[in-house]
C-alpha cells in the first residue's frame, strides 16, 4: 500500500495522531503508532523522509552509555536493529547491519582512570561487554594505530547500518499511517481540551495527540503552544572519503577522546567527523551547508591515532571527498526531552537528540507507549519535568558534541 505522498496529493481531514518532522525519529514513531492501531499522519517539510539531519549522520549505533535512560534506550535500539525484518513484518529486509565495534581511545596518560571509570559505568547499567582496553592489547588486535595510545573502551557488538533503509522500513510497515513530504508544518490549534489540530500550508489536520519529532526545529513547534524548550542546535560536520586500500575495511568505529574526531570504513571508503571546538550555537536550518575546509581539519585529526590516513591524503583527489552537514540539538543534560507536557493535553515530545539515529526505534516505542498509556509518565525518565523535579542525570557519554 502507497504511503507517502506528494503536498498536491493532499486529502485528510483527520487522524488519531500527527508527528511534525519526517527524521528516523519522526517515522520511527509512526510505525509503533500504527502498530498500536492508530490513524498516524506525519508531515515532512522536505521532499523526502530522513534528508535533514539523519542523513548527515554516520548512522552508527552503540549501547556504550552510562545514564541508565540512554543505555536503555540504546540497547532496546540495538535488538531492533539485529530483529528489524521481525520486528516490521518486512520479509527478508535488508539494513545494512555491521557489527563492527565502537572504540574509545586515548593517548593521555590522565585518561586512562576516566576510562576505566567510564567502562565500570557501562557495566553499572548493563551494558556488561563493554571492555576496557590497555594499549598493547589495542595494537595487537589493531596493529595499524599509533603506539601511544594509552587505552580505550571498546563493544564489538556496537556498530553501523543505513539509516535510510530504516527509516523506510519504518514507513512501509506502517500499516496505519500515511507521510506527507514538501508539506510544511505551519501551527498548532488548541482548545479547552488540549491540541485540536495541526496546521500545514497544504490544510488543517483535526487530531488530540501531537507528537513534536521535529529535529533542530523543535524549539519552534514548541512554542506554537507556548513552550520554549530549554535545548539548543549545534552544527555537526561529515566526511565521506573515496575507497581506498589503505583503509582498513575491519577497522571498528575508531573515537578519539582527545581531540573528539572519529570514523568508521564505509564500502571500501570511510565516514568521518570531528567535533570542531570553534562550532557555535546555531538557529534552525533547513538546509545546513558543509565547509569547504572541514575535510583537511577532519583528515588531519583522525591521523592522530590512525597514521595511515596521512598515506591516504597524499593520493586524494577533490573528487574523492563529500561533506556533509546536519544538527545535534542538545537539552541540559544531553538527553531527548520524551513524553507528554504538563498543562499541554495531546502535546507529545519526541525531540532533543544528538544520537537520535541509534536511539530512535526504542524512542519511538516509548512516545507511543506513553501516547497510548502502556507507559506512566511517571516511569518515563526523559520527562520534561525531570528538570524543574531536580532528577535530570549528570551526562557521562563520551563524544557528545557538546558547546562548551
Amino acid at each position: 500500500m502507497r504511503k507517502i505522498f506528494r503536498p498536491d496529493e493532499f486529502n485528510q481531514e483527520t487522524a488519531d495522531a500527527v508527528i511534525i518532522g519526517g527524521g528516523i525519529i519522526g517515522v520511527a514513531t509512526a510505525f509503533w503508532l500504527s502498530r498500536a492501531g492508530m490513524t498516524t499522519t506525519l508531515v515532512e517539510m522536505r521532499d523526502g523522509l530522513s534528508t535533514l539531519t539523519t542523513t548527515a549522520s554516520i548512522e552508527s549505533f552503540r549501547a556504550q552509555f552510562t545514564e541508565p535512560a540512554m543505555a536503555a534506550l540504546a540497547k532496546e535500539s540495538i535488538e531492533v536493529w539485529e530483529n528489524f525484518a521481525e520486528v516490521t513484518g518486512l520479509e527478508n529486509y535488508k539494513i545494512d547491519l555491521h557489527h563492527g565495534g565502537y572504540l574509545f581511545l586515548t593517548t593521555e596518560e590522565e585518561m586512562v582512570p576516566v576510562v576505566k571509570a567510564t567502562v565500570q559505568g557501562y557495566h553499572r547499567v548493563g551494558v556488561t561487554d563493554s571492555e576496557c582496553l590497555g594499549g598493547d592489547e589495542i595494537l595487537k588486535r589493531w596493529p595499524w594505530f599509533n603506539p601511544e595510545i594509552k587505552a580505550g573502551a571498546y563493544r564489538a557488538k556496537d556498530g553501523w547500518f543505513s539509516a535510510h533503509e530504516v527509516t523506510q522500513g519504518f514507513a512501509r510497515a506502517a500499516e496505519n499511517a500515511r507521510f506527507y513530504v514538501a508539506t510544511r508544518a505551519t501551527g498548532i490549534e488548541t482548545d479547552a481540551k488540549g491540541v485540536c489540530a495541526v496546521l500545514t500550508d497544504r490544510g488543517r489536520i483535526n487530531t488530540r495527540v501531537v507528537v513534536n519529532a521535529a529535529g533542530p526545529f523543535a524549539i519552534t513547534v514548541g512554542r506554537w503552544v507556548g513552550l520554549d524548550l530549554p535545548i539548543y542546535q549545534m552544527r555537526r560536520q561529515r566526511v565521506f572519503v573515496a575507497p581506498h586500500p589503505k583503509i582498513p575495511r575491519d577497522a571498528p568505529l575508531v573515537m578519539d577522546v582527545d581531540n573528539e574526531s572519529y570514523w568508521r570504513p564505509e564500502t571500501g571508503g570511510a565516514l568521518l567527523g570531528w567535533h570542531d571546538p570553534e562550532e557555535q550555537k546555531s538557529d534552525p536550518m533547513d538546509d545546513p551547508q558543509g565547509d569547504w575546509d572541514f575535510p583537511a581539519f577532519t583528515l588531519e585529526m583522525v591521523s592522530r591515532l590512525s597514521p595511515f590516513w596521512a598515506e591516504v591524503i597524499e593520493d586524494l583527489k577533490q573528487e574523492d571527498i563529500s561533506v556533509y552537514a546536519g544538527q545535534y540539538v542538545h537539552s541540559p543534560d544531553d538527553q531527548p526531552l520524551i513524553g507528554p507536557v504538563n498543562g499541554i493535553p495531546g502535546f507529545y515530545l519526541n525531540c532533543s537528540y544528538w544520537p537520535g539515529v541509534m536511539l530512535s526505534a526504542a524512542a519511538g516505542r516509548w512516545t507511543c507507549d506513553l501516547i497510548t498509556g502502556k507507559m506512566k509518565p511517571e516511569n518515563n525518565p526523559l520527562r520534561l519535568s525531570r528538570f524543574e523535579e531536580g532528577l535530570a542525570t549528570p551526562p557521562g557519554a563520551f563524544m557528545r558534541g557538546r558547546h562548551q
